[in-house]
């Protein structure tokens, strides 16, 4: 193992990191049967829905691997899939009422876990932290075709 850990070590150890204690948590709130990979819909998942199509897009997932997380979660009780009103023949992937408890749960959670790294260290060095990572993230997806 190299020394010093590449980025795709240091980006999968924060990755996991942060799934583990955000659905542990959610699992103690009553959502123990939501796993890490639904969040490729739940995360990207506004109140009024959105296409699967856009889900793929903002997650860089496959349609189809959206499409059997939509049909999970939708078996689960998270979402409904309904008409879209801009055009009648699309789906919109709309959250439940369940949905929209555990998208304000998990945003809650969240927050706490970055209060914890801003104040340990410090608020704006956390913040530069972001948006470096965001910029990273974003040239990487580039190359990557996403």
């Amino acid at each position: 193992m190299p020394a010093r850990p590449d980025l795709g070590m240091l980006a999968g150890r924060l990755l996991f990191a942060v799934q583990r204690e955000l659905f542990t948590a959610l699992a103690a709130e009553g959502f123990g049967d939501l796993s890490p990979r639904h969040g490729a819909v739940l995360a990207y998942l506004g109140p009024d829905g959105a296409r699967a199509t856009e889900l793929s897009r903002l997650s860089g997932r496959r349609k189809q691997v959206i499409g059997a997380m939509v049909d999970e979660l939708e078996t689960l009780g998270y979402v409904e899939r309904r008409p879209d009103p801009a055009d009648r023949r699309a789906k919109l992937v709309c959250p439940t009422e369940r949905g929209q408890a555990v998208i304000g749960a998990s945003a809650r959670i969240l927050a706490g876990i970055e209060d914890r790294h801003a104040r340990r260290l410090g608020r704006s060095e956390y913040e530069e932290f972001k948006r470096v990572l965001a910029e990273v993230t974003d040239e990487q997806r580039h190359f990557a075709g996403q």
